[in-house]
């Protein structure tokens, strides 16, 4: 892959975001080849046998409820062979057993493609069992089972790939319609990783653009319609401690992105269509120097977030006007009550919210969304003793460390030093 280095930075003390990234060309060849130029200063070549280092380290996972079949067996044939697949599936098991179905499906796939899948259910009372033993019970529901919803299955399958040992972790919506841009997606995924000089990196895919059908025709939507909305929220809060208007941030809703583990186990989780957007304010509020300083070591490293454009248009199941306005609010409700939000800002996004017909005049926003603690303060060796004689349990490699009792057992928007941080008074650099 030639991708071009970024051409805006946008620094939050230790945290570098940087902006939306153009691939030139989707496969630069092989490392050492004749044609290899290592002397372009504006562009960065990522060779194949880079890449394919970095996916024999990745774990790609792939939500699904519901999902098409067909659909399904096309995102896992555009994954690349040497990155593992962990399959987190939350479809119903009656009154026919969906599950099964699926199951069933990608281990036919599993025997021709010649490769290592993990599949398992979001409420199979094991992974509940897991997570108790370890102490994560945030995650569970009054059953003992894992709570239903798209991010606490995100969160479960980060779990997974730890104690499977691996590095990265990327995610695929399972509804695409174009096994390339998955693809390409994990090769992106793969430059993030290549050019980053952090072991703390997120990786997220702006898609380049959404084909819909108008008037017969083909018409390539540049952004979709809830994302403009949350990255102009997201630039809004960075400009208002900086001072400096910004649109670095492009992604603030993209479903197709990656981090390192390292970063992965230190970030507190919000549940539903909130997930994406709150990866922004967490680790604003984490390592952002508003609230404290938890890890010497990140602030040491920084934190980067890389946003590369694919060349792939993004074609994906419609799912209607509710779920866009869904996706809005969720995003809206997570920025709108984290501790680092100014009140000039809080009115900017209830005026948003009043004006797109998504919240009536007068009702207030809520609290609806709940929180989930970094995994680092939860004993993920027991999580895997648990899950010892799974049939999958052969794909765990790790090696994990000891494990060293802590006192955080909650995320940092719950604690005494969120509600002691300093905003920006009103007025001061109020955004109009």
């Amino acid at each position: 892959m030639k991708i071009e280095i970024p051409r805006e930075v946008e620094r939050f003390g230790p945290i570098v975001f940087h902006g939306v990234q153009k691939v030139y060309e989707l496969d630069a060849g092989l490392r050492n080849a004749k044609n290899d130029k290592d002397d372009n200063p504006i562009m960065k070549r990522i060779a194949y046998d880079t890449q394919h280092e970095i996916q024999k380290q990745m774990a790609i996972v792939v939500p699904i409820r519901n999902e098409k079949i067909k659909l399904i067996e096309g995102v896992l044939s555009g994954i690349p062979h040497h990155c593992l697949i962990i399959i987190v599936s939350n479809s119903p098991r009656y009154p026919m057993d969906r599950y099964k179905l699926e199951k069933d499906a990608i281990e036919h796939m599993e025997h021709f493609m010649d490769r290592d899948f993990l599949i398992v259910h979001q409420k199979d009372p094991k992974l509940g069992e897991a997570c108790a033993a370890a102490g994560y019970t945030h995650l569970l529901d009054k059953n003992g089972v894992v709570k239903d919803g798209k991010a606490e299955g995100m969160i479960l399958s980060k779990m997974l790939a730890y104690i499977c040992g691996k590095k990265y972790i990327g995610f695929i919506d399972s509804d695409n319609y174009f096994p390339g841009a998955v693809m390409e997606y994990v090769h992106e995924y793969g430059a993030g990783f290549t050019m980053s000089n952090s072991d703390y990196t997120m990786v997220r895919i702006s898609w380049h653009s959404k084909p819909k059908v108008v008037e017969s025709n083909l018409f390539f939507a540049k952004r979709g319609r809830a994302s403009e909305h949350t990255n102009r929220i997201l630039n809004r809060l960075i400009s208002s401690f900086t001072g400096y208007g910004t649109e670095t941030i492009k992604t603030g809703n993209a479903g197709e992105h990656a981090m390192t583990m390292d970063l992965a186990m230190k970030l507190d989780y919000s549940s539903g269509y909130s997930i994406e957007p709150y990866h922004y304010i967490n680790v604003l509020e984490k390592f952002g120097g508003i609230i404290a300083n938890p890890s010497e070591d990140v602030m040491n490293q920084q934190v980067e977030f890389f946003q590369i454009e694919s060349r792939n248009p993004h074609l994906h199941e419609v799912k209607g006007d509710q779920h866009v306005k869904d996706m809005s609010k969720a995003a809206m409700e997570c920025i709108y009550n984290s501790p680092i939000c100014p009140d000039a800002l809080k009115e900017n996004i209830m005026e948003d919210l009043v004006t797109r017909k998504i919240l009536p005049k007068g009702e207030k926003i809520g609290n609806t969304l709940r929180y989930y603690p970094a995994l680092e303060n939860f004993d993920l060796r027991k999580f895997k003793e648990v899950l010892k004689n799974q049939e999958y349990a052969g794909l765990f490699k790790a090696k994990l460390p000891e494990f060293k009792e802590t006192k955080v057992s909650k995320p940092i928007r719950d604690t005494k030093l969120a509600k002691e941080s300093v905003l920006p008074e009103k007025g001061k650099l109020e955004m109009k």
